[in-house]
């Protein structure tokens, strides 16, 4: 007889619980904010700056190529591409140039503040990504 009546106690066991486990209010899921898109420097202008890099830290070796990829990295959480491409500008177009030759690219405040921005983003990529 006790074999007869086992499916059916569990069954109506599993009716019960069920349901029960189905209506308890779920808590809301905190929604994560998005990463920063960091990928907005286009690719050919990544690898340039890396093996500029490699070339001005020794040459290339799987340390240097590291690292500087980290930093070209590192850069692109401080500065989009429109504002890193414009400080790049600013300081090749001011570099060797003294006196009135240099101050139309030299002297405005967007100047100033965009190599400064690059110059501290550079600083603290440096500091991030080579191990001394």
């Amino acid at each position: 007889m006790k074999i007869k009546y086992t499916p059916a106690i569990l069954g109506f066991a599993l009716v019960v619980v069920i349901p029960g486990c189905a209506t308890a209010p779920e808590k809301p899921v905190e929604q994560a904010e998005p990463a920063p898109f960091v990928s907005d420097y286009p690719t050919r202008d990544r690898v340039e700056y890396v093996l500029n890099c490699v070339a001005q830290h020794g040459g290339l070796t799987y340390i240097t190529q590291y690292a500087c990829g980290c930093k070209i990295d590192k850069i692109a959480e401080k500065l989009n591409f429109a504002e890193y491409e414009a400080a790049k500008t600013f300081t090749y177009l001011t570099k060797g140039q003294t006196g009135d030759a240099a101050a139309a690219m030299r002297d405005p405040a967007q100047s100033k503040d965009l190599r400064k921005r690059l110059k501290e983003a550079e600083q603290y990529a440096e500091k991030t990504c080579f191990v001394k």
